[in-house]
């Protein structure tokens, strides 16, 4: 009976998984169409493009590296390279460390846990542009008096963005902490208990070790939205204030996303040139994202 039972098994086994294989392609090939179109050809044809001189891409000519050489005598593309690396490390550091302290806060058995949970995360259910223009005119009117024009000061546009990012993504982030707080075992925490730790040594004995897979995403997830923020730069301050320097034009609080849509704008004798600085802004957010996963998942405790 029992090898009987276990025939049946497997032939029943058999009977689901072959439809399964056998209608699978049907299902996948849509959705992989769907991803060869929409991403893998305008990718390969965006990398073709950079090394051309084009207004339209089926007027493209191949002119070599010249657009990438360009690049390195674009003072503005490095000013606002240097103003996105310094955004990318101010907002990971500030919006990892709020959003986990307001999570650990908030698994703390408090009142209106669920409450405070739904209002810190409903500023990233607002679009990019709205909070742009919604802080603009809480900078420039509400606080108007304490000199903080945004498009008139670069210290002051910089964190100006600081602050709005941060205000859009700590409640997003700090539901990705909570999930990782709550798969915590309570065998460590009540061993940590039993032999005496302190709060603070098992916050950093056993806690934030245990919760490094969401530190791991949480950190890659504002690593990349600090390098490719766009709309709220666009709206905020739109890379004001300019100055000139040796004769050129450059936007201070310019971020590298907003500094390849300027220069895609100017002129069609430039977008080859923005379409070169999308290829290296690529690699830049690919690499430092893959060195990213790299350094923080080896520090990941396995359960």
């Amino acid at each position: 009976m029992r090898k009987k039972k276990q025939k049946d098994t497997g032939l029943n086994s058999q009977l689901i998984r072959r439809p399964i294989q056998k209608w699978a392609p049907l299902f996948i090939l849509p959705v992989f169409a769907a991803f060869c179109i929409g991403f893998v050809w305008p990718f390969i044809q965006g990398i073709y493009l950079s090394f051309c001189n084009f207004n339209v891409p089926s007027d493209a000519k191949f002119i070599g590296l010249t657009n990438y050489a360009k690049i390195w005598s674009d003072t503005g593309f490095w000013n606002a390279f240097k103003n996105t690396a310094l955004f990318a490390v101010v907002t990971i550091i500030l919006i990892n460390i709020l959003a986990f302290m307001i999570a650990y806060a908030l698994t703390q058995k408090m009142r209106g846990a669920n409450i405070f949970r739904t209002v810190f995360f409903m500023p990233n259910l607002i679009g990019g542009v709205v909070l742009g223009y919604i802080w603009s005119m809480i900078f420039d009117g509400i606080l108007r008096n304490y000199a903080t024009y945004l498009t008139a000061n670069a210290t002051n546009g910089f964190w100006g963005l600081v602050i709005l990012v941060c205000w859009q993504q700590i409640g997003y982030m700090m539901i990705i902490y909570i999930a990782g707080l709550q798969a915590v075992p309570e065998d460590m925490l009540e061993a940590a208990k039993i032999d005496g730790a302190t709060g603070s040594q098992t916050l950093f004995r056993v806690i934030i070790p245990n919760v490094m897979p969401a530190i791991t995403t949480c950190t890659f997830l504002t690593l990349t939205n600090g390098f490719k923020l766009f709309d709220q730069n666009l709206a905020l301050t739109g890379g004001l204030p300019s100055v000139i320097e040796n004769g050129v034009k450059i936007n201070q609080t310019e971020l590298l996303a907003l500094n390849i849509y300027s220069t895609y704008s100017i002129n069609k004798n430039y977008h080859g040139v923005a379409q070169a600085k999308a290829v290296i802004f690529f690699i830049l957010v690919a690499v430092l994202a893959i060195a990213q996963q790299s350094a923080t998942r080896s520090k990941e405790v396995q359960q």
